[in-house]
């Protein structure tokens, strides 16, 4: 700016002459208007206004150097004067204007950096702070207790156990070192590159002794914490976080800080790789029909059976079991279309067999994102009337740690597919924590007594008892008893010594495939 002002501003301060040229005159004038118009933009009101005060008292001082002297001077000088006044006018609201924007500009930038619920710097920020040090160490805290919290108490529980969790923080850490929010239920720390494994594992101490209190209750979900040491410049920070966060996983395991580097990028790396090809079979399968439908028979000591419907995916190279494949489907979210596939292609047998195999039965078990879904019962109702089936030909089993995180969602969805004349059947009994007080509450027909009791009921007196309690109260609630895990002889006499109502097991029948049930 100032190698294009001071020339014009010599050429009019400049005496007349008689060699004097048109730059010399007030025609030069209107070429000052553009260029302070530009410095308003460029550098604001306060140095602008400075500068044009400056200015315009010379210009006015030295007025009689650019006016030529003439017939027409006083209109000169009027036309001047004008020109003072709409200058600094124009010059004076640009400025204002522009400053005004510049500082807009800074506030909308200093709000992107800022997640707008949890009031902590975001992911941006973060990625912008790596780039001004040297050396980090990035720390990523994984709090999956959070979501069932959120779910039962609100988000604001959510919100405030990170503020005060970052509150805790904040107090073992140095000026330049914050905490970023991140998803739902994780944080990341951000500590300068001389963090020592103790000074992490101090942090640690200090996240798991922390007590959230929310309504007067003191909350503390297990943390999961993993750190990596990382320089400028940072390169697919995603990945690096992907990475962490599987770590925080394995952390929840441990209980202890693990590093990316201590634990290796490559065993990280090959478990995202080997949930990436899962779930690209997955959906392959989904979209091809390439899942194996087997069967295995229940048997009821009065002479009635149904099928439990079991799933196996066939691979590129192998056969996948449930165990193998279904927790990738619920991370990623397919477990519904698993299950909306499983019933229609159970269905489809039916009605294919409908003359040779009237009134069969068959299981199905359901995943909880199913049954948190409202719509399901309207597409198990749909394919019902699709196929021609009765509902009482389907049995849906649940296992009760699967809905107790939503115990009020899928309960609703269980309520809806009884009225419409479907049977329902907890699964695996006994496992979870929570069994009795989900039968207490929850609606079913039949009660599937944990395998791992009727393994050991004949050497171990606790395990009878245990199973004979649970009889007990199934009777109470007036639910169908079934046994699983019934694989010698034995065992088959005992448990139909107590009265169950179904076996099964290797005893009974082994699982074959759908389309070879014959009777």
């Amino acid at each position: 700016m100032t190698c294009l002002f001071a020339p014009s501003l010599a050429l009019l301060i400049l005496p007349l002459t008689n060699d004097s040229t048109i730059f010399n005159t007030n025609y030069t004038l209107t070429l000052i208007l553009p260029m302070m118009l530009w410095g308003a933009m460029r550098f604001g009101y306060l140095f602008i206004m400075i500068a044009w005060t400056i200015i315009i008292t010379i210009l006015s001082h030295y007025f009689y150097r650019y006016v030529p002297q003439g017939n027409d001077y006083k209109l000169q000088l009027a036309i001047t004067s004008s020109c003072y006044a709409v200058f600094s006018f124009s010059i004076c609201l640009m400025a204002i204007v522009t400053t005004r924007q510049r500082a807009d500009s800074a506030l909308e930038r200093r709000l992107s950096l800022i997640d707008p619920m949890v009031r902590l710097p975001n992911l941006r920020a973060l990625s912008l702070d790596l780039g001004m040090y040297t050396s980090s160490v990035v720390c990523f805290l994984r709090i999956p207790g959070l979501e069932l919290l959120g779910q039962n108490y609100g988000v604001m529980l959510r919100i405030n156990y990170k503020q005060k969790l970052s509150v805790i923080l904040r107090r073992e850490v140095a000026d330049n070192e914050l905490v970023y929010q991140l998803s739902g239920h994780e944080l990341a720390l951000r500590l300068n590159g001389d963090a020592t494994a103790e000074r992490i594992a101090h942090l640690y101490e200090q996240v798991k002794a922390f007590r959230f209190q929310w309504d007067g209750m003191p909350l503390q979900p297990q943390v999961g914490l993993s750190y990596c040491y990382v320089r400028y410049p940072v390169d697919h920070l995603p990945l690096l976080l992907g990475e962490l966060s599987s770590m925080a996983d394995h952390s929840l395991m441990t209980n202890r800080p693990e590093s990316v580097q201590l634990r290796g990028a490559r065993h990280v790396q090959n478990s995202v790789k080997r949930k990436v090809d899962m779930l690209n079979q997955l959906q392959h399968a989904l979209d091809n029909n390439a899942f194996l439908v087997q069967a295995q028979r229940v048997q009821g000591v009065r002479g009635d059976h149904y099928y439990e419907i079991q799933l196996q995916m066939q691979g590129e190279d192998d056969i996948y079991f449930p165990s193998q494949f279904l927790s990738v489907a619920q991370e990623f979210g397919l477990s519904s279309k698993m299950d909306l596939w499983t019933l229609r292609a159970t269905l489809a047998f039916i009605d294919k067999r409908r003359e040779t195999l009237p009134g069969i039965r068959c299981a199905i078990s359901l995943t909880p994102a199913s049954l948190c879904r409202s719509q399901f019962p309207d597409d198990v109702r749909a394919l019902l009337h699709r196929y021609h089936v009765e509902p009482w030909q389907l049995i849906f089993e649940v296992t009760e740690n699967r809905v107790s995180s939503r115990f009020a969602q899928a309960d609703a969805t269980l309520r809806v597919l009884r009225k419409m004349g479907c049977r329902i059947a907890i699964a695996d009994f006994g496992s979870g924590g929570s069994s009795y007080l989900s039968l207490r509450e929850m609606h079913a027909d039949i009660m599937k007594i944990d395998g791992s009791f009727i393994r050991n009921l004949l050497v171990s007196s606790v395990d009878y008892q245990i199973v004979e309690s649970i009889c007990q109260l199934a009777r109470a609630k007036r639910l169908q008893i079934v046994a699983t895990y019934v694989e010698t002889e034995a065992l088959r006499n005992a448990v139909e010594s107590m009265g169950i109502d179904y076996l099964q097991g290797s005893a009974i029948s082994r699982p074959v495939l759908l389309e070879q049930i014959t009777a």
